[in-house]
């Protein structure tokens, strides 16, 4: 009899090799097809799809749990009765190489007589049915507005970059008998994520890496598992805890999440800032590369990340580009891992772009400490959600000498100590400003319009 607590191919998997040779050889070749795509087979009983009056079902798992086929063939099921159950990625890449092509995918995990057909230029996959599957990313809240859905998979939402997002989506589900969301993410604590929770419609379904572990690979196993077991980030990521912030941590994400906006005003000026990695082999540091700019009222606004694991000419390609996209002003480059090659890469890329090269003197939670104090001020605004780096962030313990390099967070660091902590002007915009604004507090203008200079 199969356990309470196990799939009929766990049971099935745990019987001598003679008896699951001698069982399988009862099975003709149509219904041996049959069974590589029977969920009903395979599924663990927690990655079953509920029963009840639920509206949103939250799978809250550790990675590998089996997330990705869980939302797959939740659709599938799905598909079978509805009219558009729609998809919505955390990026479109993401909706399309995981949600859609991916090992876990839709069409991975449909036989042939029931896989959709998938019309990219259409975002869309079209069921032998009728049904749709209309897709979607959560970068583009505005393309989600006034779209209806009968059912929904909204995939890693804790790494949506806008809350409003999923504004639209609950606008959204009025279709059908019963509208529901399946929700599938690695917990981050930000305020999405807590929402989703305390929603009494919301059912949660938790779950570890080690629950799949038969499906892992033997490096995923010995290395990641091993590797971060026990840690607090191990917890979140293989555990699948939702973590509340690090009592030692420089940065709280509740003063991120009070800090949040969906756009950033006009800006007065804009920085790109780099923290080199001293390597780009795989397994190195990333080298840290933010986006930042100050208001006319002198608050900071976090405007991207686009740090990543490249070569020097790599990640320098990718500053630059990130300088012309954001009309930016300078950038600035820590040079303890570098030092004068640092500007050299940047500028045999592109020599018009100005770069001010920066020394750590400090130590990191030294230098971090007056820009935290600019957070707690709710001086500082992310626009948008910055996962990667607020997960950084919230993680850096300043008590812990053994803790990883934050690249993200140093980069950060580096752009909003320029934009918001530094008293001198760094260029000519700002020195040609300062003087205009000179000029004039030392003029007055008599009754007649004459203008003459106070001593």
């Amino acid at each position: 009899m199969t356990m309470p607590d196990q799939s009929p191919a766990s049971y099935f998997l745990n019987l001598p090799l003679e008896e699951r040779k001698e069982r399988l050889s009862r099975l003709t070749e149509k219904e041996l097809a049959a069974l590589k795509y029977d969920w009903s087979f395979w599924a663990r009983p927690k990655q079953r799809l509920p029963t009840g009056e639920w509206v949103y079902w939250l799978n809250m798992c550790g990675r590998g749990y089996g997330k990705t086929r869980v939302g797959s063939e939740t659709v599938r099921e799905w598909a079978r009765t509805s009219r558009y159950v729609n998809l919505i990625g955390p990026t479109a890449d993401d909706a399309r190489d995981i949600m859609v092509q991916g090992e876990s995918g839709i069409l991975a995990i449909c036989p042939p007589d029931e896989r959709p057909e998938y019309k990219p230029s259409k975002r869309k996959l079209v069921w032998p049915n009728g049904c749709q599957s209309l897709i979607f990313t959560a970068d583009e809240p505005d393309r989600l507005r006034g779209k209806q859905h009968d059912k929904v998979w909204g995939d890693e939402i804790a790494a949506w970059r806008y809350s409003e997002s999923w504004d639209q989506v609950k606008f959204g589900l009025r279709l059908g008998k019963h509208p529901q969301a399946v929700l599938t993410t690695t917990p981050r604590p930000i305020q999405l994520v807590r929402e989703i929770i305390a929603d009494p419609s919301t059912i949660v379904t938790k779950g570890t890496s080690h629950e799949n572990q038969p499906n892992l690979s033997d490096v995923f196993l010995h290395t990641v598992l091993r590797k971060y077991e026990g840690t607090r980030l191990g917890r979140q990521e293989i555990g699948g805890e939702l973590l509340d912030d690090n009592p030692y941590a420089l940065f709280k994400r509740s003063d991120i999440d009070a800090g949040r906006v969906n756009e950033a005003p006009q800006l007065f000026r804009v920085v790109v800032a780099i923290d080199p990695a001293a390597t780009s082999a795989e397994g190195s540091d990333e080298t840290g590369i933010v986006v930042a700019g100050t208001d006319s009222k002198g608050d900071g606004y976090v405007l991207a990340d686009k740090s990543m694991r490249a070569s020097p000419e790599g990640w320098a390609r990718a500053a630059i580009l990130a300088y012309h996209n954001f009309e930016a002003d300078r950038i600035i480059a820590e040079s303890n891992n570098g030092g004068e090659m640092i500007a050299s890469v940047i500028r045999s890329v592109d020599p018009s772009v100005p770069v001010r090269l920066v020394t750590a003197s400090r130590g990191k939670a030294i230098r971090a400490e007056p820009v935290a104090a600019l957070y707690e001020q709710h001086r500082v605004h992310h626009v948008g959600s910055l996962p990667a780096l607020e997960d950084q962030m919230v993680d850096f313990d300043q008590t812990d000498p053994t803790a990883k390099s934050p690249d993200r967070m140093d980069a950060m660091v580096w752009a909003l100590t320029e934009l918001m902590c530094n008293n001198r002007s760094t260029g000519i915009l700002d020195y040609l400003t300062a003087e205009r604004e000179r000029v004039a507090a030392t003029r007055e203008t008599d009754t007649h319009g004459a203008t003459f200079r106070r001593d």
